[in-house]
């Protein structure tokens, strides 16, 4: 399941009024983003406003396309609008930047990645001679 992550900039002054808003989103919203194809979304909000957002989907981009195509979701993008700071085409869910995934622990661990030593990491030297301990 893909998984995805993004960020945009909360203005501080709003985060109080933000963060209530998303302690009771409203029910159809909710329903809408489940049909649409939206799984364990979540946001993580920093002191300074910087907003993290993860979610799984089969396909991002086809699971925002359907959500466009909703009335809950126009008039919750533009009720949502006014708490971000320099907000590309006006619109929280078209203006977030995508993040790039670098490291995932259970693909990796998963992959039958033998154990060994980190890539770039310095070869001890201090082992045990053939024919047991020191």
């Amino acid at each position: 399941m893909p998984h995805y992550c993004f960020t945009l900039q909360v203005r501080p002054d709003r985060l109080e009024e933000y963060t209530r808003r998303h302690s009771a989103v409203w029910p159809e919203m909710l329903e809408a983003l489940a049909a649409s194809g939206w799984r364990d979304y979540r946001l993580f909000l920093r002191e300074d406003g910087l907003l993290v957002g993860t979610v799984e989907a089969d396909d991002l981009d086809a699971a925002q396309a359907a959500m466009d195509a909703t009335e809950v979701n126009a008039r919750w993008q533009a009720d949502m609008a006014p708490f971000f700071a320099d907000l590309p085409g006006g619109r929280p869910d078209t203006g977030a930047a995508r993040l790039a995934l670098v490291f995932d622990l259970d693909a990796q661990r998963t992959a039958g990645h033998p154990p060994g030593p980190a890539p770039g990491s310095r070869p001890t030297t201090d082992t045990a001679p053939t024919g047991g301990p020191r």
